[in-house]
Formats: C-alpha cells, structure tokens, sequence
C-alpha cells in the first residue's frame, strides 16, 4: 500500500523541488481526484434533469426546443465522460511514474502547464507541433 503523503493545504508546486516529487504527485493526484468527482457529481445532476424533463410536450416548438436542450446536454455528458476517462488515465500514469512528462519527447512537462491543464501529456512545443502536422494532415 502506499503511504499517504502530507501536503499542506496552500501547497504549490515550485520549479526550484525535485520534479515530480511525492508532494507534487499527492498534489496533482488531489486535483485530478477532486475533478473527476465534479464532472460525475455534474454528470448525475444531468441524468436527473434529462429523467425529469423526458415529459410529452404537446407544442411543436416548445418540443423542438426541449429536444435542443436534451441534445446539448448529451453532448455535454459525451465531453465529460471522454474528460473522466483522461483523468483516469492521468492517475494511471501517477502511479506508474510517467506522469508529468511528455509523451512525445520524454521532457518534463511545465508545472505551470500541468496546474492549468493536469491531464496534459505533452509539453506546449510538442502539442503545438502535434496539432500544426493534424492540420495539414487534414488540409491534405
């Protein structure tokens, strides 16, 4: 079992600590268990709203509006279910040490990234190099 990691509760993680240390793990492995526990929390929230509004509504455009919502609200769900399923694989990666570092180049990834984005697997140069060569794949 692994041991629990004390972590003071105004705890950042600053570029002049061993990189990826056991604090900055405990750190990002809270943010990304706090996140995943939102987007269900969200999720569920959702579910009883779609339940409780899958009702006859007589008029056509009061229907069609309805439906709009139900369709944007499932394709809400959709993103949050692809998003708990990068968290999932960002805790995996935490626990098997590869967590932090770019899956393209083996380089750290920035902590400044890593706050903002914890489910990053790339640096910022190598994502943007990944997105530039999808471009003109797509352009082609």
């Amino acid at each position: 079992m692994k041991r629990q990691t004390f972590l003071p509760e105004d705890y950042r993680p600053a570029e002049d600590e061993p990189f990826m240390n056991d604090r900055q793990l405990e750190y990002f492995r809270r943010k990304l268990v706090a996140w995943k526990q939102e987007l269900l929390d969200q999720s569920a929230e959702t579910l009883e709203v779609l339940q409780g509004s899958a009702r006859n509504v007589p008029d056509i455009a009061d229907r069609a509006s309805e439906e709009t919502d139900r369709s944007i609200e499932l394709r809400t769900r959709d993103r949050q279910r692809k998003l708990v399923s990068k968290i999932d694989s960002a805790l995996r990666r935490i626990e098997t040490g590869e967590y932090g570092y770019c899956e393209m180049t083996g380089e750290p990834i920035s902590l400044k990234r890593l706050d903002a984005r914890p489910i990053a697997t790339m640096t910022l140069e190598a994502q943007e190099r990944h997105e530039r060569r999808e471009r003109v794949h797509r352009d082609e």
